[in-house]
């Protein structure tokens, strides 16, 4: 997908500027979202970059900036303490306040996640915070430098740090103001949705950081867990995975392509509407629950099934689900059901059961995948039974499709 890219700075807490990169869609944005990377790190560290592009594409734009004396941002990094940081999640959202749209998406990784959770009450507009990888307390920075660190700033006050590989000068300050930080009352007043990401096996911000963010938020909260992933996210497809699932989620919160919650007036009612303004997809709304059609790329956005593909789920899903309660009430072993459907447009002469004189029809193949100790005439039977599930009747039976104008439009229909 297109990518517009623009160059901005903005006035950060000491008064420096902060260098940032505004990452946009093609066309309109349907949200900005706001993302403050890892301790030390940089706006270009690849998680960031992976994550940002990934929302990119799914027409959320992304401000991510470098921090007071990170990257290519002024100032003195020790200078700077997580209250600082905060101070700048806060002055960026101000920025696109003023020259783009608020923030409505928070996003944080390590230290940044903490710090877009105290962050979150100053800017009002932001709907949905997402940490990764973030700590539950700010003063986890501590455990990060070496212990002769620690030493020796209560002796001299400020020290050369070795973090991550490269040297990092450390003032007495970072740690009086991390220590004096608490993070429960900002997570519990949040107020916003909240989507905690977080590695098991996280080598530097341990997995019980994520079980304490979640006790304490309120709902609307969900976790992921990034099985395999390492803290920095260093693996393009766990960076990818985050943008995919934050993406999916977020779109509940931001008025997106998700369809409204429950527009369907009763059950058994189906409501299909245009999904985005002069593209192909549609939204589909049955009774309480939503999905999206599309074409394939060469014609849409394959951003949904194809409505053949949804026709072939109504019948497979039916199949199973008949096959199951049949087997059920038989008090036959069926532990499990698989069904394999494609369509095709097939010669009439080459369906043996045709007696249509057209020379293409369609051709649905269901292939049944039956798990359990079954006898041979047990399964014979399942097969049989599959033809009869209502889907299946609906598909070949006699049928009658009613076409008319809706609600204030002049009558008519049409009967085929």
């Amino acid at each position: 997908m297109t990518r517009r890219i623009e160059r901005v700075t903005f006035e950060g807490s000491a008064g420096d500027d902060l260098d940032a990169r505004l990452d946009l869609p093609a066309g309109d944005p349907i949200a900005f979202a706001l993302f403050a990377h890892c301790f030390t790190c940089s706006k270009e560290i690849p998680a960031a970059t992976h994550i940002t592009r990934g929302l990119v594409d799914q027409g959320i734009a992304v401000l991510r900036f470098d921090f007071t004396g990170l990257g290519a941002s002024e100032g003195d990094f020790a200078d700077t303490n997580f209250s600082s940081t905060v101070e700048d999640v806060v002055r960026a959202a101000a920025m696109l306040r003023n020259s783009y749209a608020a923030p409505k998406v928070l996003v944080g990784h390590s230290l940044g996640g903490a710090a877009v959770l105290a962050a979150a009450a100053q800017i009002p507009e932001a709907v949905a915070v997402a940490t990764i990888g973030a700590p539950f307390d700010a003063a986890h920075v501590t455990s990060l430098l070496p212990g002769d660190v620690v030493a020796a700033l209560a002796r001299s006050g400020e020290v050369l740090a070795e973090i991550g590989g490269r040297s990092f000068p450390i003032r007495r300050q970072l740690l009086e103001d991390v220590n004096a930080q608490n993070l429960t009352e900002a997570i519990r007043g949040l107020r916003r949705a909240l989507l905690v990401f977080h590695a098991p096996h996280d080598e530097l911000v341990d997995i019980d950081n994520a079980r304490r963010i979640f006790a304490v938020a309120k709902h609307p909260k969900s976790f992921v867990s990034l099985d395999g992933a390492d803290h920095l996210l260093s693996r393009r497809t766990d960076a990818i995975y985050v943008a995919q699932v934050l993406g999916a989620w977020v779109s509940r919160y931001i008025g997106s392509q998700a369809p409204p919650e429950n527009p369907c007036v009763t059950e058994g009612t189906v409501i299909v509407t245009g999904a985005l303004d002069g593209k192909i997809a549609q939204r589909i709304c049955a009774g309480r629950h939503a999905l999206i059609a599309d074409e394939p790329v060469e014609i849409g956005d394959d951003i949904g099934p194809t409505p053949y593909d949804l026709l072939l789920a109504s019948l497979g899903a039916c199949t199973a689900m008949t096959l199951r309660m049949y087997a059920a009430r038989k008090g036959w072993p069926l532990e499990g059901v698989s069904v394999h459907l494609t369509h095709d447009r097939v010669h009439a002469f080459d369906a043996e059961t045709s007696e249509t004189r057209r020379s293409m029809i369609d051709r649905i193949d269901v292939a049944l995948d039956l798990d359990g100790p079954l006898t041979g005439e047990q399964r014979d039977r399942l097969v049989e039974i599959a033809e009869r599930c209502p889907v299946h009747r609906t598909l070949v039976g006699e049928k009658q499709i009613v076409t008319r104008l809706g609600v204030g439009a002049p009558n008519g229909e049409r009967v085929s």
